[in-house]
């Protein structure tokens, strides 16, 4: 099926400014923090900048970007997303998956039903749960070994396991 890949990724979201240099604090969205380093490329509205300093406050980054110097330049930035480049994705372990590689794909049943296709993921302390959108409206599908079988991304499809009750109690009319 040959899925197109996106040219930027979000790895975070600048939620507010921090100090009188310039600073910004940032809402995480990557399992990797170094992303936040030092010397590091991210990008904003697609320009390159590099990271001057990081320091870490409540579980976010306070990060110094070389070309903001002043609160009011980074006010200005305010509820961008910071992204990285696809070239600095890192590989996963097998059976791991970035979210944006899943959104999109075709959700079937071993029973070779096709529920829809993946909307949204939602990230949660136990497991992702997968919103399946279709003709029975939206399911909610948890990312656990027992209902996820297979995923192959050449062919943009997951094949789930449908435990019991699993297909109408998470069913949500759309």
């Amino acid at each position: 099926m040959g899925r197109s890949v996106p040219e930027f990724i979000t790895i975070g979201r600048v939620i507010g400014t921090w100090g009188a240099r310039g600073q910004v604090k940032v809402e995480m969205a990557t399992d990797f923090p170094d992303r936040f380093s030092p010397n590091a490329t991210v990008y904003i509205s697609h320009q390159a900048m590099t990271i001057e300093d990081t320091a870490w406050h409540k579980g976010k980054a306070v990060i110094k970007i070389s070309a903001i110097d002043s609160p009011e330049q980074a006010q200005k930035l305010r509820g961008q997303t910071i992204e990285i480049s696809y070239d600095q994705l890192r590989p996963l372990p097998d059976g791991q998956y970035y979210h944006f590689q899943l959104v999109g794909l075709e959700v079937w049943t071993t029973g070779n039903e096709l529920l829809g296709h993946i909307t949204e993921i939602l990230t949660a302390e136990s497991n992702d749960n997968y919103i399946v959108s279709g003709e029975r409206g939206s399911i909610f599908i948890p990312a656990i070994e027992d209902v996820v079988k297979s995923v192959d991304l050449e062919a943009g499809r997951m094949i789930i396991e449908p435990i019991s009750g699993l297909l109408t109690l998470n069913q949500q009319a759309t």
